[in-house]
């Protein structure tokens, strides 16, 4: 059984909308204008590319991602994995030709039958909602969170809103930072 790792920058109060920018939202670009970049913080992020042989997005944030990413140096690792897609709306000629394979999956039934098949670590970039979802299906391994010391408000949130029962998390890695920003790694407890 493939990992599913559901990897975002935070806030404290547990927002993840436009951290890198994009428009409509208030605080958009909430992880560079509000917190001094130290590079050790972000060395996840290059882990995450070398250990990841999939990544696994949902409509909003393919279409944010697919336009830009294909075309950038710290994501050429990314160009090389497969990339899956999950949405009831999105259609094949909307996939953008310069990313190289790019399933469509329609349901979470596809994403559980994903994880069966062979292979490392799927990511999940982005996609608040389809977190939200992935979560209370059950079907998030590991979490992989960098917390910014900042209270955003309103805005989309990683977690569910869900009235549904515990969910116990270990604590496998974590660190400080300079800046304020802290590394935590959960593995989800079954």
């Amino acid at each position: 059984m493939r990992t599913l790792i559901s990897t975002a920058f935070i806030s404290l109060d547990g927002v993840v909308e436009a951290p890198g920018g994009e428009p409509g939202y208030r605080n958009s670009g909430w992880t560079f204008k509000e917190v001094d970049f130290l590079p050790e913080a972000f060395d996840i992020k290059g882990r995450e590319q070398e250990e990841s042989t999939a990544i696994l997005m949902g409509r909003v944030s393919y279409e944010a991602f697919s336009p830009v990413w294909p075309d950038m140096e710290e994501f050429a690792h990314y160009k090389t994995v497969p990339k899956y897609v999950v949405s009831t709306t999105l259609t094949e000629d909307k996939l953008v030709p310069n990313w190289g394979e790019t399933t469509i999956l329609r349901s979470l039934d596809e994403v559980a039958a994903l994880k069966e098949t062979e292979g490392g670590p799927i990511i999940v970039h982005g996609s608040a909602a389809l977190n939200r979802a992935l979560s209370d299906a059950g079907l998030i391994d590991r979490y992989h969170l960098l917390v910014f010391p900042l209270l955003l408000g309103a805005g989309k949130r990683l977690f569910s809103g869900a009235d549904k029962d515990t969910q116990k998390l270990k604590l496998v890695e974590h660190a400080a930072y300079g800046n304020g920003l802290q590394l935590n790694v959960f593995d989800v407890v079954r």
